[in-house]
């Protein structure tokens, strides 16, 4: 069990068996979508991948010409990460380090992500703090993050409450609140996008995912994932 005020670890398996299911692998996708639109082009940028669990966003974005570093406080997971870079042959690197105390200097990033990573750190203003304190005047924020309001967190709540460790101690957010976690620290926010509109069911989400895009650009009602951009004032 974790301890009060530590982030909560997961480790590398459940998200590899999660993307081994039709469900995971669709979901997975639509979400990795989202946070590469909305980072854009990002070819001979510095990037950091906060949370960076076992490296599929990191990766995904090195592939498109950003020098890019991610961190976590997970050990296993960056091992996870380091052998999947490895496999691309992607030039990665990997640090361990908290969220909430990044080992970074100040403005080293032209872009900072974070993807359904702030549901599971205890002190998610801090986080976001110190993802905004590593980004240059001007560079973007993108985070990605569960939505409150969806089937998919109605189930997750209930299994948290049966004793999930995952999900026990895991928190949900609006859009509105996630744009508030982002304006709070400076990050002017200017596109909030929604997905994963169906239900967790595989069958229903090979059919529905097709509408997902755009559906996502017009609402984030109902929307399993939320996800924000903005850049940083000053």
């Amino acid at each position: 069990m974790e301890e009060r005020g530590q982030p909560v670890r997961i480790g590398p398996e459940p998200y590899a068996s999660w993307r081994r299911t039709t469900l995971g692998s669709i979901t997975e996708a639509i979400e990795e979508r989202v946070i590469l639109d909305l980072a854009g082009d990002v070819s001979r940028s510095r990037v950091l991948d906060v949370g960076c669990g076992d490296g599929a966003l990191a990766c995904a974005v090195a592939a498109r010409g950003a020098e890019v570093t991610g961190v976590d406080a997970d050990p296993a997971m960056l091992a996870a990460a380091r052998s999947r870079a490895a496999r691309q042959g992607l030039a990665v690197a990997f640090a361990e380090g908290r969220l909430e105390r990044l080992p970074f200097a100040d403005a080293s990033f032209d872009l900072v992500v974070a993807m359904t990573v702030l549901c599971f750190v205890p002190d998610a203003g801090g986080a976001v703090r110190e993802m905004t304190r590593v980004l240059r005047p001007g560079g973007r924020l993108v985070i990605g993050e569960l939505g409150r309001r969806s089937v998919w967190a109605g189930l997750r709540r209930v299994r948290g409450r049966l004793g999930s460790p995952t999900w026990k101690r895991a928190r949900f957010r609006t859009a509105s609140q996630l744009r508030v976690l982002m304006s709070d620290v400076g990050i002017e926010v200017d596109v909030m996008r929604g997905a994963v509109f169906f239900p967790p069911m595989g069958l229903l989400a090979r059919l529905l995912a097709p509408a997902d895009p755009w559906l996502g650009r017009h609402t984030t009602v109902g929307a399993a994932f939320i996800a924000a951009t903005g850049a940083k004032l000053g």
